[in-house]
């Protein structure tokens, strides 16, 4: 059994702590790209990594092959103990012992990979075909089995699976040197069946893009912007949540400050939960990669910022309590501290409450890209409207959204009732890992005086 081979090999530790990541991961991956086959592969991938912590300094060797684990676990204390020069701190947690399989309805191995080429050949003639503007299209479909052992010298064991699937669609329209995109996807741990039945999704992402070429860009200022669930989820995610992140704020002065716990942060309607238990999403996963159990960490409680993100080590040298937020993006690196499911918490006031008495704003829906520098954020929605006398109104293109993160918590005024956790194929990257799944989520939001531009 695996347990029994990775506690036999952590026996030979001489570190103040150890631990062993060993995977197993099946891929697939196919793509078109206009009317042509980009990648069609499939993949088998094993390995892990051994992490020792010796004076509070860590040491790492990776492999390829569960043999000679006893001798990876030997190099890694080696190592730890040449550079370790202060004292080991981690967080102490239960040691979990636990086999959690995956709860598939259908399983995508079972699926050939004929059959998922043709889902994709169908949903990309359908993104070229649809509207004559559309110059070329991107369609994908990736599934990945990921399988986690994990054992420390505190005697934890787990055995995780982890499964995911994502379907990508993506129409480029032009006209003349003016192009526009739209795109859409969707994603799940628990069934292929959620890649099927998007012909009319696809439709729409191509009649989108050339819409796109015809809207004219707004008019720049400070306006009051509606942010729709994937708009907003991924603001609160990129421009708050990485901010929550203790590995980052313990190495910042100035944020730690910012960060402090008990700060009124936003308006107190406000609340913002990261949550690693939420079910059928690509960023739940039951334990983080150190083997702490995942769930409801409330960052933001009634407008009062209530708790950081955290590995064991950051906990124990903030004083905090660990939250299951170490995560690896594979076999071969360690775990640091990131965001599973973000999302902020919902409100109690209707959608159409938030949009009347709207007279000249605009409602912000998707996102294309963005960047963050500390506190301050630029973000670029897919696509936008226009909002007159309460009502959605002409498309709009090219809208981008800029502020400082934490005036715009407080700027917020309005959030409804219509929570949604975005299952799609969204990504995270940091520390050079990337992309990391996640997903985030929100009711719609509506925000005073955001200063809004075109590109």
């Amino acid at each position: 059994m695996m347990k029994d081979r990775l506690h036999d090999a952590l026996r030979h530790s001489t570190a103040d702590y150890a631990e062993i990541r060993f995977e197993l991961e099946e891929n697939t991956s196919l793509a078109y790209r206009g009317r042509e086959i980009e990648n069609a592969s499939r993949s088998t991938f094993m390995g892990g990594i051994v992490r020792a912590c010796t004076k509070g300094g860590w040491g790492v060797v990776t492999f390829d092959s569960p043999e000679g684990l006893a001798d990876h676990v030997r190099e890694a204390c080696a190592c730890a103990a040449l550079v370790g020069r202060e004292v080991t701190e981690l967080a102490e947690v239960p040691p979990v012992e636990q086999e959690q399989p995956a709860q598939m309805q259908r399983d995508f191995r079972g699926v050939s990979l004929d059959e998922k080429l043709k889902l994709i050949d169908g949903y990309n003639t359908i993104l070229l075909t649809s509207t004559p503007a559309i110059e070329t299209s991107t369609a994908s479909y990736s599934d990945a089995f990921r399988t986690v052992h994990f054992a420390s010298t505190r005697g934890a064991y787990y055995m995780e699976e982890r499964p995911r699937m994502v379907c990508r669609l993506r129409a480029t329209a032009r006209d003349g040197s003016l192009v526009q995109n739209a795109h859409k996807s969707v994603s799940s741990t628990t069934t292929y069946d959620a890649a099927l039945g998007l012909e009319q999704t696809a439709e729409e992402v191509s009649a989108r893009a050339a819409a796109l070429l015809k809207a004219p860009k707004c008019d720049g200022g400070p306006k009051t912007v509606i942010l729709d669930p994937e708009m907003a989820g991924v603001f609160i995610h990129e421009a708050f949540g990485h901010l929550s992140e203790a590995d980052f704020l313990y190495e910042n002065a100035k944020m730690r400050d910012l960060m402090h716990l008990g700060r009124e942060i936003g308006v107190p309607e406000l609340s913002v939960i990261d949550d690693g238990g939420y079910p059928d999403l690509i960023g739940t996963q039951a334990y983080d990669d150190e083997g702490t159990p995942t769930g409801e960490t409330h960052l933001i409680t009634d407008g009062v910022l209530s708790a950081h993100l955290h590995s064991r080590e950051t906990a124990a040298k903030m004083g905090e309590k660990p939250t299951g937020n170490a995560r690896a993006i594979g076999r071969g690196v360690p775990p640091i501290v990131r965001m599973t499911n973000t999302y902020i918490a919902n409100g109690d006031t209707p959608v159409e409450d938030l949009f009347a008495g709207v007279n000249n704003g605009i409602y912000a829906c998707g996102m294309f890209g963005g960047q963050t520098a500390l506190e301050m954020f630029t973000f670029s929605a897919a696509y936008a409207y226009r909002i007159e006398n309460g009502r959605k109104g002409e498309l709009l293109r090219d809208v981008t959204l800029t502020g400082n993160v934490f005036e715009t918590l407080k700027a917020i005024d309005g959030i409804a009732d219509d929570l949604v956790l975005c299952r799609i194929g969204g990504g995270c990257g940091k520390g050079g890992q990337a992309p990391l799944p996640v997903s985030f989520g929100s009711p719609h939001v509506r925000i005073q005086d955001v200063v809004v531009g075109g590109n």
